[in-house]
């Protein structure tokens, strides 16, 4: 299964060149994580996905340009790998069919309390592992 992100482009996204800058693009994928990661905390009394998180990784392919206009992009998130201690997310950034980019980012979750990294719980690997996406997306994405 793979989470939908509807990422609105600003005017302001574009570079000089006329096309979205490489930058903004690691930003919407940082905004289409944080969408990703809310949606996965079960609320209520559980603790799984209330801490905070730290990426220790970004792997980014640009495939081809995208130009501003009114309607937003569609950013496909995924599980593509659960460890221990860490999470790798893939991505896809879609103009309609067509991607723009593919990329997978480490995320480790991090408790800031006592300044260091932390395990994932039982819980919070149960959640995840709806979202891990076979090995023909994988491959797919030419990240894994």
């Amino acid at each position: 299964m793979r989470h939908l992100y509807s990422c609105p482009l600003r005017w302001s996204d574009m570079d000089a060149n006329g096309h979205v800058n490489n930058v903004v693009f690691v930003r919407y994928l940082e905004e289409a994580r944080i969408d990703f990661m809310r949606r996965l905390a079960p609320g209520g009394a559980s603790p799984s996905f209330t801490g905070g998180s730290v990426v220790a990784r970004h792997e980014v392919d640009y495939l081809r340009q995208l130009v501003y206009r009114p309607e937003p992009v569609t950013v496909e998130v995924w599980v593509t790998e659960i460890r221990a201690a860490s999470v790798t997310v893939g991505f896809e950034v879609k103009d309609g069919d067509a991607v723009c980019l593919r990329a997978k980012t480490v995320v480790v979750p991090f408790d800031f309390a006592a300044g260091r990294p932390r395990r994932l719980m039982a819980e919070e690997k149960v959640i995840l592992k709806e979202y891990l996406d076979d090995a023909a997306h994988q491959e797919g994405a030419g990240t894994g």
